[in-house]
């Protein structure tokens, strides 16, 4: 009861079934992969850049570290373009559409723009994950159901169906429902978790955002500049 016996008791659309659970597999798990060890670079980078943040003396101490080292993170990345923003508003005004409106109606724009940015990063591989997830189980099922087809087409034919002749090949054919689960489970708990710590994360990012939006319009000061990255 090796692979090769299993995919020999098969046939053509058998076997592209097991072929597409493999494939599902396979990409579930390399997004599984890929989102842990995003997650835990960003966490430990989100956590030096806060301790940083909250260390350093101005916001243009802040700032001055930004333009050195590129933003690899999302609180990087806001606290970058909101700072740019003041400094851009501030030495250019509002000549153009998207400049409109006062300084802190263009700093909450560009925030926004920002977090919709980290959103789309964060979800990214959450939908082949949901669906690999939700269409799994079935494709597992139908492979059983045409396994157990051709198993009592074969009992028809040959007039007599005893256990050890029906053992084999409907026990074969449940195997692919086993696979259908074996694939959906780890993508269903890794959606799970994925989507648990990003909410966590959007949240921590937005109240970041609003700490932020009252340092530059209310107390904090940055010192324009000309250039930048």
């Amino acid at each position: 009861m090796d692979i090769k016996h299993f995919l020999a008791q098969s046939d053509t659309l058998g076997t592209v079934l097991f072929g597409l659970l493999a494939c599902m597999s396979m990409a579930s798990w390399y997004f599984i992969i890929v989102k842990a060890w995003q997650g835990r670079l960003a966490h430990r980078r989100s956590t030096h850049f806060l301790n940083s943040f909250w260390d350093a003396a101005s916001l243009d101490d802040v700032a001055q570290s930004l333009d050195r080292h590129p933003a690899s993170e999302p609180f990087a990345h806001l606290a970058y373009h909101a700072i740019s923003s003041v400094r851009h508003h501030a030495e250019h005004g509002a000549h153009r559409l998207h400049e409109a409106g006062s300084a802190p109606e263009f700093l909450t724009r560009a925030m926004r723009r920002v977090i919709d940015e980290e959103t789309a990063k964060l979800e990214w591989g959450l939908t082949a994950l949901a669906s690999i997830a939700s269409t799994a189980p079935f494709v597992g099922l139908f492979g059983t159901v045409w396994g157990v087809y051709h198993a009592l087409v074969g009992i028809g034919k040959g007039g007599l169906g005893t256990l050890d002749q029906i053992a084999g090949p409907v026990g074969e054919a449940l195997i692919m429902t086993g696979l259908g689960l074996a694939v959906a489970i780890p993508a269903v708990l890794a959606y799970n978790d994925c989507s648990r710590s990003n909410r966590l994360t959007l949240a921590k990012l937005d109240a970041f955002a609003h700490d932020l939006f009252a340092f530059l319009t209310t107390g904090g000061t940055v010192q324009t500049q000309t250039g930048g990255r």
